[in-house]
């Protein structure tokens, strides 16, 4: 079971990139931290915070400002607001706006879980992007004892569906 969850999970090791792209989706602030360590660490000069507009305020004012209350500067961070509202589209609009800028390599800060799929739609999405994905850990979901808990059955679940429809082109 911890292959199949394993699967999930692609893991590069960082190399210096026009930007640190931090998908949204993330209701911890750990994509966003891993995020603002590689940017800190000197692999990228900015972290670029991609979120969907919704009601409310953002996620990614929450998201920076936790990281921020863990002591990275603001200037760090720049936010990519969008009307996104699945992986392949927050990579197509996050796509626009890394052309637009010139850069064409980026380190890609998701969850765990997610990286293979959201590593594979950037790179489809983004032909002449250089695409290096690193994960971000996530508290409900732990490759090798994800059976344990409701909530990480739940993610792999729905991940391992979400995989399969990319596969098909859904």
């Amino acid at each position: 079971m911890s292959a199949a969850a394993g699967f999930l999970i692609e893991d590069d090791p960082p190399h210096k990139a026009g930007a640190v792209v931090v998908l949204g989706g993330d209701d911890f602030g750990l994509r966003m931290v891993k995020g603002a360590e590689l940017a800190q660490s000197g692999y990228a000069p900015f972290v670029l915070a991609s979120y969907p507009l919704k009601v409310g305020p953002p996620e990614c004012q929450s998201t920076v400002g936790f990281a921020e209350s863990k002591g990275f500067r603001p200037s760090l961070f720049r936010t990519l607001p969008s009307d996104a509202d699945s992986t392949r589209s927050e990579t197509i609009v996050i796509g626009k706006y890394l052309r637009e800028k010139g850069i064409d390599s980026i380190i890609l800060v998701t969850s765990n879980y997610h990286t293979r799929r959201a590593g594979r739609l950037m790179r489809s999405q983004n032909p002449g992007i250089t695409v290096v994905v690193v994960a971000a850990s996530d508290p409900y979901f732990t490759p090798d004892t994800w059976w344990e808990t409701r909530s990480g059955e739940k993610t792999f679940l729905l991940e391992w569906t979400k995989t399969v429809a990319t596969w098909l082109g859904i």
